[in-house]
């Protein structure tokens, strides 16, 4: 087991955030495919803790329901917020009570602190043997925030000192705390039951055990973050917006050094479970959502939307929106195609300009190339679909499915209603409403006789521009014969 690796981190998710003016928590705002405590916790699993608790109270029932995907997680309920202090005591009661090693504390609305400072922060604090580590930042601004005061001669933090508290010279202090702490967990436990509440708010706070375990002689350190907007809380809809462009930012960044080309980040948009391979192309105006994985020499975009989406190797994906679908090797889709979840596209598969696809597998080289509509439907290898078709796949009741075999080619303005399956080699005419199977190898023609009326336009519609028409090129018909 690593030296650093912290016995607990306690997470702050606890607050109302009244100033985002929502119904939905602070906490669970989304940005980059997470909510806010949802990145906490992701960087926070970097440090492999052995126990990991959210500590949950406004809406906790909400909060909590979102938490319980992740069963390593456990939540432990501050019914009443009486500060920070009294926060992270209802986070170690629920490990039962003082936790020997370390233990961090990390604030729920943080989206940008990431796993490395988080192992920095540890590593510092393990190296100087604090009974304390506060994680600071130094900014350009650091109006409103609590000053570090170091001493000068072993740079330990001598006290936090709030900015209307502060005098001229800390004023001018530029390292702030963070609120992101690492604690000796027996001396945390013993100090916490210290935390006087004789103060305006009438709460406890998490900065007192700095003075409290200081004052019993033990040493109180700093690790400063490398990036200052880490440490950035989310208290607004501002706010979350900055936070979204920089881990947007970020995010693209590590895409590129990981070989993605990116033409226009400043349009593009990634969430943090994308994954990628090498020399996978992204043109502007692209959103790559969810779980989507982008293969090697895959080229995506421009202006098109992927969410929870495989893009096999080679696969070419324009002006699309696409859900849960999976697009195959070398397969081509758009421009202007839409893919619903279910929809499975072999390799070098066509999805082609305004086609619909829902639950439908379209196999190996099958081309679906125009204004058509494919649902609840399997196709096989080699199979081209006319234009303007439609899989009748809905009787107002219950979804039916329709099957088409390989190497078939059905004609224009087909309708195929299911359940109905056309046989492997088969042929369809155009205009034919196919309500009855086809065997393999033939042709199936289900459409009325023509019949033309002679004169009709003369009779009906006499006077229109129409029959105006009809009659010059009758005049002229019968000139030439």
């Amino acid at each position: 087991m690593s030296v650093n690796r912290p016995a607990a981190v306690v997470v702050l998710a606890a607050g109302e955030g009244t100033r985002m003016k929502s119904k939905t928590p602070k906490v669970l705002h989304e940005i980059s495919g997470r909510s806010l405590v949802g990145h906490v916790v992701a960087a926070s699993r970097e440090l492999d803790p052995e126990h990991l608790v959210v500590v949950v109270g406004h809406r906790s029932e909400q909060v909590t329901a979102h938490l319980t995907a992740d069963d390593r997680l456990r939540t432990a309920h501050q019914a009443e917020q009486k500060g920070t202090g009294h926060a992270v005591r209802i986070g170690l009661d629920e490990l039962g009570g003082a936790v020997e090693g370390t233990v961090i504390v990390v604030c729920g609305d943080t989206p940008l602190l990431s796993g490395e400072t988080l192992r920095a922060l540890a590593a510092t604090h393990t190296a100087d043997a604090n009974a304390v580590t506060v994680l600071t930042a130094e900014v350009p601004d650091s109006t409103g925030y609590g000053r570090i005061v170091r001493d000068p001669a072993d740079g330990a933090v001598t006290a936090i000192v709030e900015h209307k508290d502060a005098t001229d010279a800390q004023r001018a202090i530029r390292e702030i705390n963070s609120g992101v702490f690492a604690f000796d967990g027996r001396l945390l436990a013993d100090a916490l039951g210290k935390v006087r509440t004789d103060n305006s708010q009438g709460e406890e706070y998490l900065t007192d055990v700095l003075s409290i375990l200081r004052e019993a002689g033990h040493r109180v350190g700093a690790s400063v973050a490398v990036d200052h907007r880490e440490i950035l809380g989310i208290n607004n809809r501002v706010q979350l917006a900055e936070a979204r462009r920089l881990l947007n930012q970020r995010l693209l960044e590590q895409a590129m050094m990981a070989g993605v080309t990116v033409v226009d980040p400043a349009s593009t948009v990634i969430d943090a479970t994308v994954t990628y391979e090498r020399d996978a192309l992204v043109h502007p105006g692209t959103q790559l959502l969810g779980t989507t994985h982008l293969g090697e020499d895959a080229e995506v975009g421009p202006n098109t939307r992927l969410t929870d989406t495989v893009v096999r190797a080679g696969a070419r994906v324009d002006n699309t929106v696409a859900d849960r679908a999976e697009i195959g090797e070398g397969a081509t889709v758009g421009p202007y195609a839409y893919l619903r979840p279910g929809t499975r596209l072999g390799t070098k598969a066509k999805a082609g300009t305004y086609v619909e696809m829902k639950n439908a597998t379209i196999g190996e080289g099958t081309k679906v190339p125009h204004l058509s509509y494919v649902g609840d439907a399997t196709i096989g290898d080699h199979t081209n679909i006319g234009a303007a078709s439609v899989f009748v796949n809905y009787d107002g009741v219950a979804k039916h499915h329709t099957t088409i075999g390989s190497h078939c080619r059905t004609g224009s303005d087909n309708m195929f209603v299911a359940p109905v399956t056309v046989g492997d080699g088969a042929y369809t005419a155009a205009g034919s409403v196919i309500t009855k199977d086809v065997p393999p190898g033939s042709l199936a023609v289900a459409r009325g006789q023509q019949r033309n009326i002679e004169g009709w336009v003369a009779r009906k519609r006499p006077g229109s521009g129409a029959a105006q028409a009809a009659q010059a090129a009758t005049s002229e018909r019968n000139s030439e014969s």
